[in-house]
């Protein structure tokens, strides 16, 4: 039970701040300093800890590329990077989304077992690929949350019914500014994910580029991602279709990489 407790602990931190936030907001608190302060404390704690579960749980017997601990480690960098973020954005509803789904991975690897290890010798290019991918994966997840609070804003903004509407948003332009900040930093680090893949597949994964549905769903993220920072620089393109289109490409990375490493390694034990 003892080797439980840490992971009990991240997931009761980031739950207790989502509850907290919910309960604030419910008794129209959300404004009150203190508290936002409380959540900043406790939430770098929740890094922490989690941080150094994810350290031991990724490189103390070679190179952990388990799909569960994947998952925890994409999480791990979203909360971090919403937490960045919040200090000068004040994205405090953010928490709504962000905060369940990554207390409930960050327990997984306690739970379930899919370690996939790599030798310790793993080359320092296949290590730099797969830390730059989870990044771009983390990013990519950060602004699809956003765009779902871009969602629920513009919705209490026209007095449509919302779970979030009594939420005091930052303004939608200050959002949309920072959604494609985020976009286009993710769009660059895939980028270079893909590149690094294609280039250098068979040094990285021992074969020939490969081109599978992960492959071909990660390229049609990219080419969305990309369509979308150049209707935003060509076209103005912005609100529900900057949103619409944020979603659609982060299913497909989705796909592309949660869905492969689920199916091949927790259904196939691969």
């Amino acid at each position: 039970m003892q080797t439980f407790i840490p992971y009990l602990v991240v997931a009761f931190i980031y739950f207790a701040v989502a509850a907290d936030f919910w309960r604030g907001n419910k008794t129209s608190a959300n404004n009150n300093a203190i508290a936002f302060k409380l959540h900043s404390a406790m939430l770098v704690l929740g890094l922490v800890v989690h941080g150094w579960l994810l350290y031991v749980e990724l490189f103390s017997q070679g190179f952990n590329l388990g799909f569960y601990h994947a998952l925890s480690a994409i999480l791990w960098l979203t909360v971090l990077i919403y937490w960045l973020a919040d200090l000068e954005h004040q994205l405090h509803s953010l928490q709504a989304f962000v905060l369940p789904p990554a207390a409930v991975c960050a327990l997984l690897p306690a739970f379930f077992d899919s370690s996939y290890i790599l030798p310790v010798n793993a080359s320092g290019l296949f290590v730099a690929h797969i830390g730059i991918a989870l990044l771009a994966y983390s990013l990519i997840t950060f602004a699809a949350l956003h765009a779902l609070l871009m969602y629920f804003a513009e919705a209490s903004l026209h007095n449509k019914p919302s779970p979030l509407k009594s939420l005091d948003f930052p303004p939608l332009m200050v959002m949309e500014s920072l959604l494609f900040k985020v976009i286009g930093l993710g769009f660059i680090l895939l980028t270079v994910t893909l590149l690094s893949g294609m280039l250098f597949s068979e040094q990285i994964f021992n074969q020939p580029l490969q081109f599978n549905h992960k492959t071909i769903f990660s390229i049609a993220s990219w080419l969305i991602y990309g369509g979308l920072l150049f209707g935003r620089f060509k076209f103005g393109w912005r609100g529900k279709k900057a949103i619409r289109w944020t979603l659609i490409g982060f299913v497909l990375l989705l796909l592309a990489y949660v869905g492969s490493k689920f199916i091949l390694q927790v259904i196939l034990n691969k």
